[in-house]
């Protein structure tokens, strides 16, 4: 399978919240990093993805894919983020690196300081910005995978 058909077919699976399908996309030893969990390696990545799609199942998440190239993909979630309420509407840009017909490097890109913003308010707005909330954020959402990872 060539590589634009491979970040179709995991991102499709990602529209029906297929994590499985997400996950046979990925190398075993890939490497995924985003500004909200940082980097995560292997199992963990594939581990985030059935996390994520778990804790949006009937609760209304929408995701769309474009401008598809070889290395390159944009995507859009649109979903209410738990801990508010709030509708977060996600503009992302990934990259990918492929090794034996499967990803071994994605790499998804958006502006963090805007996604705080929709999600979190005025507190977002303020912080969302820092290297402080972006640690913090990330300390909180490799605490969730851990504790999802222990109830596997």
């Amino acid at each position: 399978m060539d590589s634009k058909a491979l970040i179709t077919q995991f991102y499709t699976a990602f529209q029906q919240l297929d994590a499985e399908a997400m996950a046979a996309c990925y190398h075993k030893d890939v490497v995924f990093t985003d500004p909200a969990f940082g980097t995560l390696k292997g199992t963990h990545a594939a581990n985030m993805w059935r996390m994520l799609c778990a804790n949006q199942k009937d609760k209304g998440l929408k995701v769309e894919f474009s401008r598809i190239t070889d290395h390159s993909a944009h995507w859009e979630a649109q979903y209410i983020f738990s801990k508010t309420e709030r509708k977060v509407h996600n503009k992302i840009d990934a990259t990918f690196a492929f090794k034996d017909g499967l990803i071994i490097e994605h790499t998804d890109l958006f502006n963090l300081h805007k996604w705080a913003t929709q999600a979190m308010g005025i507190q977002g707005f303020l912080l969302g910005g820092t290297g402080f909330f972006k640690k913090k954020l990330q300390a909180q959402t490799n605490k969730l995978l851990a504790r999802y990872e222990s109830s596997l």
